[in-house]
């Protein structure tokens, strides 16, 4: 990593000769200005609004405007004259608390190289230091031009140092919260305790630009002479929600998505790859997985028919087999009464023809 500037660190009577490395690096795409009508490059040009004339970097100068309008020249001699202590040095003047110092105040983030062997010691002793006290150092520095203010910590073995806005740079937050008399209720707070909880932690080198991503994807698309999909846009705000049942809404959600439920949500992020279904693509395998689900339905409602059918057999089987006895058992029944009806009439002739051989 390259150095954008050397000095020292006054640490009391100690000076560790050190090297600043920007900690941090910009990853967002960047565009360029473009004629519409023939794709031409749009370039800026710096023109004296005087003459007209274009000038050169080394005809511009600097100049303050005052507040009736007019510009008093300041050139790089006066401003070098000026008593400046930290032209060359970053002068720790105070070891605080980490928690002291406000979020808001933190700006740009570099590391602190130590420059030479001799710097080790002195650099290691600092950097000790720093952790057993468990406090960061508050130091004045210059960069660019002008003074400012940073603060020294240590991250793994490397002191890290983050510019800070002065005090007065910070705005004050009036007129910004809620107007008063907003009340939230105990079971509110309990559920969005509950939400937190479950939402849990999260491993922060996990987290991605999805937007940077999808910026990539569309580029190389139109690079390709493919015409991307555009994205329905989401309707995402402007309603009036029951907060209570939205709260107990998103912990379910939470606590399933944490279970691995099969009805639980999942945040999908729509990329280029998505719209452009074709094979190997995302949206080519989306409409596969979609095809393959609504077999996987058909397949589930035709064994579920099955059963049913076979049962209703079945029962029309049984149903059959039940009446056929019904009908069996009638019939017995009317042979056994025709059966008793015969012999009763033997009986009756029997009887009545010895009276006949008697009267005789």
């Amino acid at each position: 990593m390259r150095s954008i500037w050397n000095g020292a660190i006054s640490f009391g009577l100690v000076s560790i000769p050190v090297k600043l490395i920007n900690a941090t690096e910009n990853h967002s795409v960047s565009f360029r200005q473009i004629h519409l009508s023939d794709g031409g490059r749009v370039r800026y040009r710096k023109v004296c609004e005087l003459d007209g004339e274009e000038v050169t970097s080394a005809e511009i100068g600097k100049g303050y405007e005052d507040a009736d309008g007019s510009v008093i020249p300041i050139t790089d001699e006066d401003l070098g004259s000026l008593p400046l202590p930290t032209a060359k040095t970053i002068e720790i003047v105070a070891f605080v608390p980490a928690g002291t110092i406000d979020p808001l105040q933190m700006d740009a983030a570099y590391y602190l190289s130590a420059n030479g062997v001799p710097a080790a010691k002195p650099y290691t002793l600092l950097r000790e230091a720093l952790k057993r006290s468990q406090k960061v150092a508050v130091a004045k520095y210059a960069l660019r031009g002008r003074e400012r203010l940073g603060m020294l910590r240590v991250v793994d073995d490397v002191i890290a140092m983050h510019g800070l806005l002065w005090p007065d740079e910070i705005r004050t937050a009036e007129d910004v919260a809620p107007e008063a008399g907003v009340k939230v209720r105990d079971a509110e707070l309990d559920l969005a305790d509950a939400l937190m909880a479950t939402l849990g932690e999260v491993d922060m080198d996990s987290l991605h630009d999805d937007y940077r991503e999808a910026v990539e994807e569309l580029v190389a698309a139109k690079a390709a002479g493919e015409v991307p999909q555009r994205a329905e846009p989401e309707d995402t705000g402007g309603k009036v929600i029951d907060l209570v049942a939205a709260l107990e809404n998103s912990v379910r959600a939470a606590k399933e998505a944490r279970a691995g439920g099969e009805d639980a949500p999942v945040a999908k992020v729509t990329s280029m790859a998505d719209h452009k279904g074709g094979k190997g693509s995302k949206g080519g395998s989306s409409t596969a997985a979609k095809k393959t689900t609504a077999k996987k339905t058909t397949a589930s409602k035709a064994a579920e028919k099955k059963p049913a059918e076979k049962k209703t057999a079945a029962s029309k089987t049984a149903a059959s087999k039940t009446a056929a006895k019904k009908t069996t058992a009638k019939k017995s029944t009317a042979k056994k009464s025709t059966a008793k009806k015969s012999t009763e009439k033997k009986r009756t002739s029997t009887k009545s023809t010895p009276r006949k051989r008697a009267s005789a």
